[in-house]
């Protein structure tokens, strides 16, 4: 209770910080509302011409794309500093966060808020709203959906920049990393082969951002669901272990600490 407290302080000073540039907050907001719509275009596009890629649909790709927007910008709004954990290592300003007395790991990624984040939320819904497979227990489920998705995604970015602690700079990888997130959860996963799908289950787990929670979102099964959850809580757990790992590696100033 005294974490959620702590967390509930810093999201309403980080709020509060970005609505003193009001302007500026709603531009970033209604800038990426309008780029995601555009980016959206190629995929309207797509379906008009073939209607249907393996039992997949516009309408389904208005699903998945939104709980992809939404889980990254869910990320972006509550945990900016998940995107630059890796520079925040490298450059030893973890050792502010060491010297209060907070968990080090939910201080460090709280205390930034990324402001288009706002937008990538807000079009997710919106994005759900014109699927066409609109209904109040499938808002249910993709709230829940997003939420998932979006603790799968966090623990991932928080998995690949704790690596900084053994091997320096990841900010190459962490772009990577992340690209491919997005890239591959956007695709319709009957795209891919078993080998593909494996792929996208583990070692990048787009799948678990993109194609289960939109196949949860349209139809709830109980096996969808646990699917959801157990991704969620084993990457999760992941990442805090090999973030708690990396930081008994960690020196005051940072002995580790790559200029580039």
């Amino acid at each position: 209770m005294s974490h959620l407290k702590f967390l509930l302080a810093v999201w309403k000073a980080n709020l509060q910080s970005a609505m003193e540039y009001r302007v500026s907050f709603l531009a970033q907001m209604f800038g990426m509302i309008a780029n995601n719509a555009i980016y959206f275009l190629i995929w309207v596009i797509f379906f008009d011409r073939f209607k249907d890629v393996r039992g997949w649909g516009l309408g389904d790709m208005y699903i998945t794309f939104g709980i992809a927007a939404s889980a990254f910008g869910l990320v972006s709004i509550l945990f900016g500093n998940t995107f630059s954990l890796g520079e925040i290592i490298t450059r030893g300003r973890l050792d502010y966060y060491l010297s209060l007395p907070r968990p080090v790991l939910l201080h460090t990624i709280s205390s930034r808020m990324i402001s288009s984040g706002m937008g990538d939320f807000v079009y997710g819904f919106l994005s759900y709203a014109v699927s066409g497979s609109f209904s109040w227990d499938g808002l249910l489920r993709f709230v829940l959906a997003v939420l998932l998705a979006a603790v799968v995604f966090g623990a991932f970015l928080i998995l690949v920049q704790s690596l900084t602690f053994w091997i320096g700079s990841t900010s190459n990888l962490v772009q990577l990393a992340t690209n491919a997130m997005v890239t591959f959860a956007i695709y319709p996963i009957t795209l891919f082969d078993r080998m593909a799908k494996l792929i996208l289950f583990t070692v990048i787990p787009a799948a678990l951002i993109g194609a289960v929670p939109a196949e949860f979102t349209r139809q709830f099964t109980w096996q969808t669901l646990a699917l959801l959850l157990g991704g969620a809580v084993v990457f999760l757990a992941l990442a805090i272990v090999v973030f708690q790992l990396g930081l008994r590696r960690y020196e005051s100033g940072s002995a580790i600490q790559i200029e580039v």
